[in-house]
């Protein structure tokens, strides 16, 4: 770690601006709305509204200085809230402040998100699924300008606040951020659960009923919610959403919040996935920890709408306390969302409103209508405030802080971090998600906020079923009348088949014991080459066949039959597949005296459990005329047929 010595300031930096360290280390700043900011963000994203959000460079900075690039011009009152890239590089990244010929921080790029670097540290910076990000709020009296010291560059965002002209700030200075405030912001992002501390604890203790509304919570004078636990999280795990919570403030006709209870707490698909700072599951416990006042009475339910069983109990708590909503602040809303599919050349919405407020929270559960790479991730995010385009973002996974899809180590599996994460990746059954909370960027509002994200690389025309959540406080209830969706309106849709690409990052259970190789590259066929996993073999050795394993991951129990995609070249063998105990298809050789591909070729029938199944592809034998053991393969299918 750098040897940037922290001063502790007389007075709390820009506390009373609710930007900063403030909102980073307490929570109950967040119902506080907001007067004259002006969100906005500085990205990569492509001019012409196509994909190259970064890939060429072209649209990578605002302006040029000599060989340098000027990434970010802005101008005061302000402060940089967040930055994001899935592209670092050793370059030097410097920050000038109102005007100043020296920058007051230069450093590599990648320094600012690894952690090592004070006062850019954990859990304000970090790297994860893909990405980098820093929360460290930069604030500026006159300006900042962002200069990279390289010729080029990709990705990035750069998301900032801009306040009222005559604001009154203290410019970023690195060796002077405020101890006190830093570790309270630490110690905030590194809760993981409810945060209890304080308040009066209410315990609840109920019984859910079929087809009936179950009261958690209920008060009838004002004050606020700190935050609540629920347990089990498994008596609402499941595909039919069939439980929905539903919070009323102050007796309003429609509720504030009415939504699957698991989606409400970063469920993805029916199942925990969140557990961030603010919302998530740990354990078998749901837990909240946004603050929720409300000013004459406030009621949490349960809704099943499910049709038969004896119910299940549920226990946790509600920490209150007696401070009624106060005149600058907005009460806690939830917008549950759900286009399946989405339409065509428009893209998803998760939030269209008017009136007073602020977005601190958005999730994302995305689903292809086919298996394979999930490129509808390849949509930007906008947020249109105001009337205006204040945020222009550079594709699904960047806007979770998150980058490159489907690339090993990368976006490519469930994580949480404090503030954002990835709500699972399965492009075999083309799905995946992601969340971020805004709590030092919350996107704040005056008029109006309509909050989308595209589902495609260009003009949104990947037909997907995106389920959205948005989180937000606001100063008047939403319009129109809120109702639980049909069950179908909900349920979560199951693919028939599930497709994995073994030429890419299918995963391997096992292959070979000795005498066997594996690799993944291209084959020559005809004039050109097919990517395939490679499997080469110099026969049985004497235990069990040469083989892979392939682990299967189905997302319903049922009979299923497995096909490839193969070449058939003069290395091919015999191959059979097995469960590991037996046979379950025909043998089949891949011998060809001239290479070529073989599509959907069928190795057998199973009996598959829900979750993880291993099959074997076994090498039985080799046609007289091949060279070798060997199998190319390029996809598996496995079809539902029953039920």
């Amino acid at each position: 770690m750098t040897a940037l010595a922290f001063a502790v300031l007389a007075a709390p930096l820009q506390a009373d601006l609710l930007v900063g360290l403030g909102p980073l280390g307490d929570l109950s700043l967040l119902p506080r709305l907001r007067t004259g900011y002006k969100i906005g963000a500085v990205t990569s994203y492509d001019r012409t509204e196509g994909n190259d959000d970064g890939f060429s460079g072209k649209y990578s900075f605002v302006a040029k200085e000599g060989d340098d690039l000027v990434l970010a011009d802005l101008k005061g009152p302000g402060c940089i809230t967040r930055i994001h890239t899935p592209t670092p590089t050793m370059d030097k990244l410097e920050f000038f402040f109102d005007g100043e010929a020296a920058p007051r921080v230069s450093m590599p790029y990648r320094h600012y998100f690894d952690g090592e670097h004070a006062p850019f540290l954990r859990p304000l910076v970090d790297i994860a699924g893909g990405g980098c990000m820093s929360y460290v709020p930069m604030f500026y009296a006159k300006s900042c300008k962002v200069v990279l010291r390289a010729p080029r560059t990709q990705f990035y965002d750069i998301n900032f606040v801009q306040f009222p002209a005559g604001t009154a700030v203290t410019t970023f200075d690195p060796r002077a951020v405020p101890a006190e405030e830093m570790k309270r912001a630490s110690q905030t992002l590194g809760r993981v659960g409810l945060a209890s501390e304080g308040g009066t604890k209410i315990p609840v203790k109920a019984t859910v009923l079929p087809g009936k509304a179950t009261t958690v919570f209920q008060t009838k004078k004002g004050g606020r919610i700190k935050g609540f636990a629920l347990q089990p999280a498994s008596s609402f795990v499941g595909k039919g959403r069939d439980v929905q919570i539903r919070i009323t403030w102050d007796g309003e006709a429609s509720p504030s919040i009415l939504m699957p209870v698991g989606d409400f707490f970063g469920f993805a698909w029916g199942r925990p996935a969140m557990r961030s700072a603010v919302l998530g599951t740990v354990g078998d416990t749901l837990y909240c920890n946004f603050p929720m006042p409300y000013a004459r009475s406030a009621k949490i339910e349960l809704v099943s709408t499910r049709t038969d069983g004896a119910g299940f109990p549920v226990t946790g708590e509600v920490v209150v306390d007696d401070r009624p909503l106060g005149k600058d602040e907005g009460r806690f809303y939830a917008h549950w969302n759900r286009e399946n599919p989405t339409t065509p050349g428009r893209p998803f919405t998760w939030l269209e409103r008017s009136g007073r407020g602020h977005i601190v929270g958005l999730s994302l559960q995305a689903q292809d209508q086919e298996p394979g790479l999930p490129v509808f991730f390849e949509g930007d995010d906008k947020t249109i405030v105001d009337g205006i385009e204040a945020v222009h973002g550079t594709g699904s996974e960047d806007f979770f802080n998150g980058g490159w899809y489907a690339l090993p180590g990368r976006w490519e599996r469930m994580f949480s971090l404090p503030l954002s994460g990835c709500l699972g990746y399965y492009d075999y059954l083309g799905r995946t998600g992601g969340f971020r909370f805004l709590l030092n960027d919350a996107y704040t509002f005056e008029k109006g906020i309509v909050q989308t994200i595209e589902h495609g690389p260009e003009k949104n025309q990947v037909p997907t079923d995106y389920v959205g959540v948005a989180y937000y406080y606001a100063d008047s209830p939403p319009h129109g009348t809120r109702t639980v969706a049909s069950p179908e309106a909900r349920r979560v849709v199951d693919p028939k088949t599930v497709v994995y690409a073994a030429n890419w990052a299918m995963p391997i259970a096992t292959f070979g014991l000795s005498g066997c190789t594996v690799k993944r590259g291209d084959v020559p066929v005809g004039n050109g080459g097919v990517r395939v996993l490679s499997l080469r073999s110099s026969g049985a050795n004497g235990f069990v066949d040469s083989h892979f394993g392939l682990r299967a991951d189905v997302p319903v129990a049922g009979r299923y039959r497995v096909s490839i995609d193969a070449v058939r070249n003069s290395e091919g063998g015999t191959v059979r597949l097995s469960n590991g105990t037996r046979f379950i298809g025909e043998a089949v050789d891949f011998y060809a005296a001239t290479a070529a591909e073989a599509k959907g070729v069928l190795m057998g029938e199973f009996d598959a459990d829900e979750g993880e199944n291993v099959v074997y592809f076994q090498m039985v034998g080799k046609h007289a005329e091949s060279k070798a053991f060997g199998l190319d393969l390029g996809y598996v299918r496995f079809e539902r047929i029953t039920p």
